[in-house]
């Protein structure tokens, strides 16, 4: 169905003239607030105070959880609808009511974020209203970076080690897999750019979050970002890819990797892409190589703490 229902005219019966089209826009973006808020308090109570283990209060939880991924539905609803309204010209929606979608999605994700925070101050780590939670809160934070920027600075660390109940740990790790890989889910360089950016953050807090890394799954993840790479003509994403690679290479070594699931010539492609991000922007004094300055230091940090172990690598730069 998507999410332009949320501003289709509507005629309703016994009415000469129509509904304004922002008025359901309004309206469950309302609801949703109200229904968002008053289930993570009931969620967060049973949980944490209520009478734990016993059947009712498990089923109390299980159904809470069902209602609030309806209520976390529409909220990204209406996240992706501004998204898309916001460089339309000439849209159904004012600058007015904007302005009060925005202000009403900022109440409800300081709402997330809150209950987030006890889940924190409580421990919790795994559940799946944790997950959806953090999924709300990134589906916003892409549109609007600067977003309670305090709050998510603050759980970033939390955040990234949320795992549902029947997923993963890291699952961000696996949905960019998908997104970079031979069969990619999308071409939308923005999406793969944020999901990148995370994993990176991830990465660089690894002895905070204590991050031990499953071996296959970074293989899976060396191997869709060298595709990645390979396949774009853009020096951000040579960048991007590169420094994601060399964290990961902390945990690994040239004869680890030959002996793993990636055969020579990934190998190979592996090693020729950290080598040439190494050598472009230090070549390189155009503006756009030197934009990529940041991520060139991660790169060139990993370097000097893992080439000892990837003589291949450490060859091709010599020699560059």
């Amino acid at each position: 169905m998507g999410e332009r229902w949320l501003i289709n005219p509507v005629k309703l019966p016994n009415m000469q003239e129509q509904v304004p089209p922002d008025r359901c826009l309004l309206l469950v973006l309302e609801s949703s607030r109200v229904e968002v808020a008053v289930l993570l308090n009931d969620i967060a109570y049973l949980k944490y105070e209520a009478s734990k283990n016993t059947s009712s209060t498990m089923e109390s939880i299980l159904s809470k959880r069902r209602h609030l991924g309806i209520a976390f539905s529409l909220v990204e609803k209406i996240i992706r609808l501004i998204s898309t309204i916001g460089e339309e010209e000439g849209s159904l929606v004012d600058d007015n009511t904007f302005v009060k979608v925005i202000n009403g999605l900022n109440e409800t994700i300081a709402v997330v974020l809150e209950y987030l925070q006890d889940a924190k101050d409580h421990g919790q780590k795994k559940g799946d209203d944790l997950l959806a939670s953090v999924r709300v809160v990134g589906s916003y934070l892409a549109e609007t970076p600067m977003a309670c920027k305090e709050k998510v600075r603050e759980l970033l660390a939390y955040m990234l080690s949320v795992e549902g109940e029947d997923e993963p740990r890291y699952i961000i790790v696996q949905c960019l897999v998908k997104l970079v890989g031979q069969n990619a889910l999308t071409d939308s360089s923005g999406g793969i750019f944020l999901a990148c950016d995370t994993v990176l953050n991830l990465l660089i807090k690894r002895e905070e979050l204590q991050l031990s890394m499953d071996a296959s799954l970074y293989i899976d993840l060396l191997k869709a970002l060298t595709y990645w790479a390979e396949n774009a003509c853009d020096l951000s994403v040579t960048m991007m890819a590169s420094s994601v690679c060399s964290l990961i290479l902390d945990y690994t070594s040239e004869e680890a990797l030959l002996k793993s699931e990636l055969d020579r010539a990934t190998c190979n492609r592996l090693y020729c892409l950290v080598a040439r991000s190494l050598t472009s922007v230090r070549q390189d004094v155009s503006d756009d190589a030197q934009s990529e300055m940041d991520l060139y230091e991660i790169i060139s940090s990993g370097y000097s703490r893992w080439a000892p172990r990837f003589p291949s690598i450490k060859s091709m730069v010599e020699r560059s």
